[in-house]
């Protein structure tokens, strides 16, 4: 696993050596940022993009935006084994200013509790036996860091079957492989 583009392009991502993380592929993760930049779907620049990367895992996603300009981005993570192999991709990048972690579980009633800036960009790859997707979605929902111009990604296995809150209205699906990405907003 590796950055794709950006300032650290060709860098090598660690990654946990037990199957319990799946990190995004390369080409899937090639495959949303090409959509992000040659969409009209981000309504910000996204060199000020400020982005929540959720069951971040390695940071695969996160880290790949701030070699390609974002300007910050929040990880949440709570596994030991990914969030040790986030901390030490993020030093091994030198990307220490644009990172924030937070070891929390999500579903905690308060684990967006210190969440204060406007997110551009929401990603979640929750794994994906997880089935209880509507409650994050509610949870977003009801916070005040997203607004109705906030882009949402989503992975998912291409065969789940997801049931999607009402306010979630999808924009665009890819299936790349096995994964299925929903490109969405929320309908406040």
């Amino acid at each position: 696993m590796r950055i794709i583009s950006g300032k650290s392009k060709g860098k090598k991502l660690n990654i946990p050596t037990n199957k319990q993380t799946r990190p995004l592929k390369d080409m899937v993760r090639e495959s949303i940022f090409n959509i992000i930049n040659h969409s009209k779907l981000l309504s910000s620049d996204f060199n000020q993009c400020i982005i929540l990367d959720l069951f971040a895992g390695v940071g695969s996603f996160g880290l790949e935006a701030i070699s390609r300009g974002a300007k910050k981005v929040s990880f949440f993570e709570n596994f030991k084994p990914a969030l040790d192999m986030l901390h030490k991709n993020i030093k091994n990048l030198s990307y220490e200013e644009q990172s924030e972690i937070y070891n929390k579980n999500i579903y905690d009633e308060k684990s967006f509790e210190k969440l204060s800036c406007k997110f551009d960009i929401v990603f979640l790859d929750p794994p994906y036996k997880y089935e209880n997707l509507d409650i994050i979605l509610k949870k977003l929902v009801n916070s005040k860091f997203i607004s109705n111009k906030t882009l949402i990604i989503l992975h998912r296995h291409k065969k789940t079957k997801d049931n999607f809150i009402k306010e979630f209205k999808i924009v665009r699906e890819e299936i790349y492989g096995s994964s299925k990405i929903f490109f969405g907003f929320f309908n406040f």
